[in-house]
């Protein structure tokens, strides 16, 4: 059986408008992050076959780019309990997926999507990528892939090989 895949990645960088923080859209430059984060996943062979996807107006543009940049067309699980979400619950959406699914791909907010890159890893994978996440802080664009071998109502923390990492 392969590695399932889950990538998690921080919305693009947003913008100030919007009449509420959920309203927030991304800024021109997020846009362009995103894409080329898009362009980068594909690029390294990922494609996933879910994708969720927290409901606020940024995260939701971060994944249409980054689907666009990439050439998926998936339409996303849109999560109003992602936008708020603790890692512990993050985890638990993750959880929930489909044990068909192989690759799932989570958009969300700092602090969450940061605290659950650093709580997945296992030490097991890319040195470089693990040094690359710590030093980043996770910022706005930021994408972690992670391999694991078990279900996806499996995953613990420290439960997840991280392969690769991406900053905007």
């Amino acid at each position: 059986m392969q590695p399932r895949r889950l990538l998690v990645i921080r919305h693009a960088r947003a913008g100030q408008s919007g009449t509420t923080d959920a309203e927030r859209p991304l800024a021109d430059e997020g846009v362009r992050d995103a894409e080329s984060a898009g362009t980068w996943l594909a690029g390294q062979g990922l494609r996933p076959d879910h994708a969720l996807v927290s409901a606020a107006t940024r995260a939701a543009q971060t994944w249409d780019a980054l689907a666009r940049g990439a050439g998926w067309e998936l339409a996303p699980d849109l999560s109003r309990a992602l936008y708020t979400a603790e890692p512990e619950t993050a985890l638990d959406l993750v959880r929930e997926v489909p044990e068909e699914v192989v690759t799932v791909a989570v958009v969300g907010h700092n602090p969450t999507m940061g605290s659950m890159a650093q709580l997945l890893d296992d030490g097991d994978g890319d040195p470089d990528a693990t040094n690359d996440l710590v030093a980043s802080g996770f910022p706005a664009g930021a994408v972690a892939v992670f391999e694991l071998d078990g279900a996806w109502g499996d995953l613990a923390w420290a439960g997840a090989r991280l392969v690769g990492y991406r900053g905007p």
